[in-house]
């Protein structure tokens, strides 16, 4: 039969592992081209490591593969000598070969370069996790702090507590009246008035519930918290007041209302 060569098998190995020169990797392209045989062997070597990279999170390599890498740098490859087409190995790389132990080096090397490569994702895996439950822990934590604080400030005895409400608007001036036509007796009591000019005052009327004119009940002036009175003044007996009011005249007075009427009130009808 005619001799063949045949790609050794540690450059096999390192073809596979892509560790050749970009020119021992061209021939050993070229040759596994025409040759079956070492593309046979290629597709075992690449099965192999295939299965080392799948073995790396169970942490051990394939039931019997590195037996078989083993056996294929010995030169075993399971097929009997009288059945092998005699072969000449013909080696690619250049200089030194780097032999049995050359080639399980390289073997252990792309083993723990994968193992690595996975612990790698592995870490950055949990530390990504890691961070992500760091974060709702603080999280959780802040919120908890601010719920504590703010049940201390609400059940601290020292604490103050005070009711805030709009602004109040300017008192309104007011006035209260207490009646006896029987007798011409008349009290009357006002508060919050305004300030009023010096040649002005206020006026007192009795409205007469008969439609009678308005008549005159008393003059007066505030003081400086602005309350006012008319106590007793002279006023006919025996008039049924329906209503009371008050208006801002001169001085001396007037015979007759002057408008507008700044304070008025009716008187209920059952005289209360």
């Amino acid at each position: 039969m005619t001799e063949m060569q045949h790609i050794a098998q540690e450059d096999l190995t390192l073809y596979a592992l892509q560790a050749l020169s970009n020119e021992e990797s061209a021939e050993a392209r070229e040759h596994l081209s025409i040759c079956a045989l070492c593309r046979s062997e290629l597709a075992r070597l690449e099965g192999d490591l295939a299965m080392v990279a799948l073995s790396v999170e169970q942490g051990a390599l394939p039931e019997g593969a590195r037996e078989r890498f083993v056996r294929r740098i010995a030169g075993d490859s399971g097929v009997s000598a009288s059945t092998r087409e005699p072969a000449r190995i013909v080696p690619i790389r250049r200089g030194r070969s780097f032999g049995f132990a050359g080639w399980l080096g390289w073997i252990a090397a792309a083993a723990m370069l994968m193992i690595a490569v996975g612990l790698g994702l592995q870490i950055s895996h949990l530390r990504t996790d890691l961070n992500a439950e760091n974060g709702r822990l603080e999280a959780l934590h802040a919120a908890r702090s601010h719920d504590e604080r703010v049940a201390e400030l609400l059940s601290s005895p020292v604490a103050q507590k005070v009711v805030l409400t709009a602004p109040k608007t300017p008192p309104v001036p007011t006035g209260r009246a207490v009646y006896l036509a029987s007798r011409g007796e008349l009290l009357f009591q006002a508060s919050n008035l305004k300030e009023i000019p010096r040649d002005k005052s206020y006026e007192l009327w009795v409205i007469p519930a008969n439609g009678a004119s308005p008549i005159p009940a008393g003059l007066f002036r505030p003081d400086a918290a602005g309350n006012g009175a008319v106590v007793l003044p002279e006023i006919p007996t025996g008039v049924e007041a329906k209503a009371f009011g008050v208006t801002l005249e001169n001085a001396g007075g007037s015979k007759t209302p002057t408008a507008p009427i700044l304070l008025a009130g009716a008187v209920p009808a059952n005289g209360e």
